[in-house]
Protein backbone atom coordinates (compact mmCIF):
# COMPACT_ATOMS: atom_id res chain seq x y z
CA UNK A 1 0.00 0.00 0.00
CA UNK A 2 1.59 3.45 -0.63
CA UNK A 3 0.82 7.04 -0.34
CA UNK A 4 -1.41 8.95 -1.90
CA UNK A 5 0.69 11.71 -2.69
CA UNK A 6 -1.40 14.57 -2.83
CA UNK A 7 -2.96 13.69 0.73
CA UNK A 8 0.30 13.44 1.90
CA UNK A 9 2.11 16.98 0.64
CA UNK A 10 -1.04 18.46 1.37
CA UNK A 11 -0.82 17.25 4.92
CA UNK A 12 2.68 17.83 5.49
CA UNK A 13 2.84 21.76 3.74
CA UNK A 14 -0.29 21.85 6.06
CA UNK A 15 1.50 20.74 9.16
CA UNK A 16 4.85 23.42 7.68
CA UNK A 17 2.29 26.07 7.56
CA UNK A 18 0.87 25.55 11.18
CA UNK A 19 4.60 25.41 12.45
CA UNK A 20 5.21 28.60 10.40
CA UNK A 21 2.17 30.62 11.83
CA UNK A 22 3.35 29.32 15.29
CA UNK A 23 6.82 30.41 15.12
CA UNK A 24 5.71 34.08 12.96
CA UNK A 25 3.53 34.59 16.34
CA UNK A 26 5.88 33.93 18.95
CA UNK A 27 8.84 36.12 17.47
CA UNK A 28 6.19 38.67 16.82
CA UNK A 29 5.29 38.52 20.50
CA UNK A 30 8.95 37.40 22.15
CA UNK A 31 11.34 38.76 19.57
CA UNK A 32 13.74 38.82 22.09
CA UNK A 33 13.37 35.14 23.37
CA UNK A 34 13.20 34.05 19.68
CA UNK A 35 15.93 35.29 18.48
CA UNK A 36 18.03 33.89 21.62
CA UNK A 37 16.29 30.51 20.58
CA UNK A 38 16.95 30.64 16.76
CA UNK A 39 20.60 31.49 17.94
CA UNK A 40 20.50 28.81 20.51
CA UNK A 41 19.48 26.24 17.14
CA UNK A 42 22.04 27.43 14.55
CA UNK A 43 24.65 27.65 17.25
CA UNK A 44 25.60 31.78 17.04
CA UNK A 45 26.47 33.06 20.07
CA UNK A 46 25.69 36.74 19.28
CA UNK A 47 23.13 36.37 16.83
CA UNK A 48 21.18 39.69 18.28
CA UNK A 49 24.25 41.49 16.90
CA UNK A 50 23.62 40.21 13.15
CA UNK A 51 19.76 40.19 12.67
CA UNK A 52 17.26 42.45 13.81
CA UNK A 53 13.90 40.63 14.35
CA UNK A 54 10.97 42.79 12.99
CA UNK A 55 7.55 40.31 11.96
CA UNK A 56 5.88 42.50 9.03
CA UNK A 57 2.58 41.36 7.10
CA UNK A 58 5.03 41.37 3.76
CA UNK A 59 7.44 39.39 5.43
CA UNK A 60 5.18 36.96 7.16
CA UNK A 61 3.43 36.23 3.89
CA UNK A 62 6.68 36.14 1.84
CA UNK A 63 8.19 33.43 4.01
CA UNK A 64 4.89 31.41 4.80
CA UNK A 65 4.33 30.91 0.70
CA UNK A 66 8.00 29.32 -0.09
CA UNK A 67 7.17 27.25 3.15
CA UNK A 68 4.15 25.54 1.77
CA UNK A 69 5.60 25.64 -1.48
CA UNK A 70 8.74 23.82 -1.02
CA UNK A 71 7.25 21.26 1.86
CA UNK A 72 4.56 20.41 -0.41
CA UNK A 73 6.71 19.50 -3.47
CA UNK A 74 9.22 17.76 -0.94
CA UNK A 75 6.94 15.76 0.44
CA UNK A 76 5.64 15.00 -3.02
CA UNK A 77 8.55 13.42 -4.10
CA UNK A 78 8.95 11.92 -1.34
CA UNK A 79 5.58 9.85 -1.39
CA UNK A 80 6.76 9.37 -5.09
CA UNK A 81 9.79 7.54 -4.09
CA UNK A 82 8.27 5.87 -1.47
CA UNK A 83 5.66 4.33 -3.63
CA UNK A 84 8.28 3.40 -6.39
CA UNK A 85 10.75 1.94 -3.59
CA UNK A 86 7.70 0.01 -2.59
CA UNK A 87 6.28 -1.50 -5.43
CA UNK A 88 10.22 -2.46 -6.43
CA UNK A 89 12.02 -5.80 -5.18
CA UNK A 90 15.59 -4.10 -3.94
Amino acid sequence: MGFDKNKFALAASGTMGIAYVICAAFTAFAPELALRFLGWMIHLINLEEAVAVNVTLPGFFGGLLPILFYSYLTAWVFAWLYNKLSRSKV
